[in-house]
């Protein structure tokens, strides 16, 4: 495609579904597929999600050789009685032994996928399960808030959840554990140790471009000399994805009033804040298609400006999607 030609790749996330059901060869030849069509850089970082319980571990050796430099483990927690309850397929030990088995393998760079708030979890139980995450020495952990999405069994079967004023201690108890431990907080839901915040994420909470491969895979093309920004969407359908050689994907291309929410959707996550000429560098527009939403977020102490620099409020952090509904369009 034009628009990527020359393009250099700096971080590969291999995701959704359960990809390491894949064997090591598979990985390497599309690792190679990549690297023939554009640059991939040296030092990019390169990410496999797993699910425990559905690992070959001979198999972890083979990805690492094969270029696989991160992973990133769909742990949740290691409570065996809340994993049932939220319908995971494996145990806490098999967690814990994937992470071991991935650390022997060679691999330094693992996340830990770790959620609060499941059903019938108590403070006392979330702590363990942070105690433990912690144990296994992760240089990154994804630490959120269960959600029920629509048209999943629990949202048409809603099941019994902690009080928000117990959500929020968790939260709040789960933080202050992490930093403890030395993993710093930089995105609304992710804790790293110094070196460690994932490339790839950063790429999408900075306003970055990205190509998505493979059913029901979103990207983001940009041309910010030509204040040019499309979304393309993938068919979700994996049969009508390989039967569509010739239209692989719908676009579409955003207009410029719909720019401030696009991008504050993504940069009011980063949690030490960010530079507001980044929307310029990003959209080729000029901020002050910004300036009517940091008024009325400033007026109501969401948000801090100091110069260029945008940092939220305790009070946005804890009202974030408030904050990003004022750079909606009318």
């Amino acid at each position: 495609m034009p628009l990527v030609w020359g393009r250099r790749i700096s971080s590969v996330f291999i995701g959704g579904g359960t990809p390491s059901l894949f064997s090591p060869d598979a990985i390497d030849q599309l690792l190679c597929a990549i690297r023939a069509r554009l640059p991939l850089l040296p030092s990019a970082e390169i990410t496999l999600e797993m699910n425990p319980g559905t690992v070959d571990a001979g198999h972890l050796p083979g990805y690492f050789q094969a270029g696989i430099n991160r992973l990133s483990v769909g742990v949740q927690s290691f409570d065996d009685a809340a994993l049932q309850r939220i319908g995971r397929v494996h145990n806490a030990g098999q967690a814990v032994k994937t992470i071991e088995q991935a650390q022997q393998a060679g691999f330094e760079n693992i996340n830990l996928d770790l959620m609060f708030a499941l059903p019938g979890q108590t403070p006392a139980t979330a702590a363990e399960d942070v105690r433990r995450a912690v144990q296994l020495g992760p240089t990154h952990i994804s630490y959120y808030h269960l959600t029920i999405e629509q048209n999943t069994y629990f949202y048409h079967h809603p099941p019994v959840l902690p009080e928000d004023d117990d959500a929020w201690d968790i939260q709040a108890k789960g933080q202050e554990a992490l930093a403890a431990a030395g993993y710093a907080q930089y995105e609304v839901s992710a804790y790293a140790r110094q070196g460690f915040q994932c490339k790839h994420n950063l790429n999408y909470w900075r306003f970055g471009d990205y190509i998505g491969i493979g059913a029901g895979a979103h990207g983001k093309i940009s041309n910010a000399q030509f204040q040019f920004i499309e979304r393309r969407i993938k068919h979700r359908n994996p049969q009508a994805y390989i039967d569509a050689v010739e239209k692989l994907s719908s676009s579409e291309k955003l207009e410029s009033y719909d720019m401030p929410f696009e991008f504050m959707l993504n940069a009011l996550r980063l949690k030490h804040g960010f530079d507001v000429t980044l929307f310029e560098q990003a959209t080729g527009l000029p901020r002050t298609l910004l300036q009517p939403g940091l008024q009325k977020a400033s007026d109501q102490q969401l948000i801090t400006l100091d110069g260029q620099s945008l940092h939220l409020t305790e009070k946005g952090e804890l009202f974030l999607n408030d904050v990003m509904a004022l750079f909606l369009a009318d």
